[in-house]
C-alpha cells in the first residue's frame, strides 16, 4: 500500500499548481513582465538545459552543488538543469547579441535546484528578474533597486524593507589583513553568522594588525538604519588606507540617500557583514524583505565583469525574486470566468459558429458530450431549430 500511495508524492521542495493557483501565477507573472517592460527591459528566455560548463563558469561556480546533472544522449557530455537565470542572462548578453553601449534583459522561468535552501523554499522557483549591463555608476545600481522596489510593490508587498551592503569593504580589509584564501573564507563565514569570538580567533591566528583587526571586528556592529551606521562605519574604518572601503562607504551613502528621499514608505538598512555571493559579487549588494516575513523577497547586487568568461567583459548589475514567493502578497484576482456549456456535436455548423463567436467575444465555452445541469449557463437549441440561444444563469455576471 504505501509503494501505491508513494507514487502520488512529490519530491521535498517540488510542487505543482493547481488551476487556480495557476491562474493567479499567470496574471501576477504578466502585470510583473509589463513592469519591466515600461522600464525598457527586454524579455529573454534561455534553455532550461545547457552544458555544465556553460553553467558553472564564473559567477555560476557557487551553483555546483544546487545544479542537477544528466549525460547528453547526442554529444556524451554533460548537461546541467539551471538552478539560477543570472549566468545564461549574462552569456546572452555577451555572445548571443551585438554590442551596446547598455542593455537591459529580463528574463522569468522555473529553475531546478538539487538541494532545498533551509528555509522552506520551493526547488523549482519561477524565477524572474532584470539584469543591467554597461552601466558602473551609481546611477546603475539605483535604477535595478529602484527597479526591483516597484515591481514588489506592484505585486502588493507591503512595509518594504531595503537591506544593502558592499561585499568590497570586507574584501578590502581582508587585503590589508593580509590573508590567505582559507583565512579569508573563514573570515566570511564567521561574519555572515555574526560570530564574533569565531572572527577573532581566525584575524589572531592570521596575526592580523591591532588597527585592522579592530576594522574586521566592527563589521559585526555596523548594521542598522542607513543615516545611523554610515557615521559609525566611518568613523570605525576611515583610518584604513584602502579607498576601497571609502569608496564602498560614499557609494551606500548615494544609493541610501537617494532611495530613502524618494521611498518614504521603504525603511532602508545597511549591513556591513552581509557578504552574500561574496565569490562573485563586486560591489554593492542589497535584499528586500516585507515586515513580517522571515525570508527576503528578492535580491541582487553588482557582478562587473560576470561576462568575462563569455568573451565581454562589462558592469553588470541585476535582482531576482520568485514570482510564487509573491502570489502571497498579490490581490486575489476575481473569480474564474463562469463557462458556457455547449453539446459536443460538432457537426453541427450552427453550433460551431455559435461557439466561435463567443470564444472570439472571450466568453468560456466548453463543448461536453455530458448531461449539462439546468441550473449552468448553456447554448440550447431554438425554438426554430435552426440556431441556438444562450441561457445565462443568475450566477453569470
Amino acid at each position: 500500500m504505501s509503494h501505491t500511495l508513494s507514487r502520488w508524492a512529490l519530491p521535498a521542495g517540488i510542487d505543482e499548481l493547481l488551476p487556480d493557483q495557476a491562474r493567479r501565477v499567470e496574471a501576477l507573472r504578466a502585470r510583473l513582465l509589463a513592469q519591466f517592460a515600461q522600464h525598457g527591459y527586454q524579455l529573454v528566455i534561455p534553455p532550461i538545459v545547457e552544458f555544465v560548463d556553460s553553467l558553472l563558469v564564473g559567477a555560476g561556480r557557487d551553483l555546483a552543488l544546487d545544479t542537477l546533472t544528466m549525460t547528453d544522449g547526442v554529444t556524451g557530455r554533460s548537461l546541467g538543469l539551471r538552478a539560477d537565470m543570472t549566468p545564461q542572462i549574462a552569456r546572452i548578453d555577451a555572445h548571443s547579441l551585438p554590442t551596446v553601449a547598455e542593455r537591459r534583459l529580463c528574463y522569468l522561468g522555473t529553475v531546478v535546484r538539487a538541494r532545498p535552501d533551509g528555509l522552506g523554499g520551493s526547488r523549482t522557483p519561477m524565477q524572474v528578474g532584470a539584469e543591467l549591463y554597461g552601466v558602473g555608476g551609481v546611477e546603475g545600481d539605483l535604477e535595478i533597486i529602484e527597479l526591483m522596489l516597484d515591481v514588489l510593490r506592484d505585486a502588493g508587498v507591503p512595509e518594504l524593507v531595503l537591506d544593502l551592503g558592499h561585499v568590497d569593504i570586507f574584501g578590502a580589509l581582508a587585503a590589508e589583513a593580509g590573508l590567505t584564501a582559507a583565512q579569508e573564507e573563514a573570515a566570511r563565514d564567521a561574519l555572515q553568522r555574526k560570530s564574533r569570538g569565531d572572527l577573532l580567533a581566525v584575524l589572531q591566528a592570521a596575526s592580523v594588525s591591532p588597527a585592522v583587526q579592530t576594522a574586521l571586528l566592527a563589521l559585526l556592529d555596523l548594521n542598522g538604519v542607513w543615516n545611523e551606521v554610515l557615521p559609525r562605519a566611518r568613523a570605525a574604518l576611515g583610518s584604513m588606507v584602502s579607498a576601497a572601503v571609502r569608496d564602498g562607504l560614499d557609494r551606500l551613502n548615494q544609493v541610501a540617500a537617494v532611495i530613502a528621499a524618494h521611498h518614504a514608505a521603504v525603511t532602508v538598512l545597511i549591513d556591513l557583514a552581509e557578504l552574500h555571493g561574496y565569490h562573485y559579487q563586486t560591489g554593492l549588494v542589497f535584499a528586500a524583505y516585507a515586515r513580517g516575513v522571515g525570508r527576503e523577497l528578492a535580491r541582487g547586487g553588482r557582478y562587473d565583469d560576470i561576462g568575462a568568461v563569455f568573451g565581454r567583459a562589462r558592469p553588470a548589475t541585476g535582482f531576482s525574486t520568485d514570482v510564487r514567493e509573491l502570489l502571497r502578497f498579490a490581490p486575489v484576482e476575481a473569480a474564474a470566468p463562469v463557462p458556457i456549456y455547449a453539446p459536443a456535436d460538432y457537426q453541427d455548423t450552427a453550433l460551431r459558429a455559435r461557439v466561435a463567436a463567443l470564444r472570439a467575444e472571450g466568453r468560456v465555452v466548453v463543448m461536453t458530450a455530458q448531461p449539462i445541469p439546468a441550473e449552468a449557463c448553456q447554448l440550447v437549441r431554438a425554438s426554430d431549430d435552426s440556431s441556438w440561444q444562450l441561457i445565462e444563469n443568475s450566477n453569470h455576471g
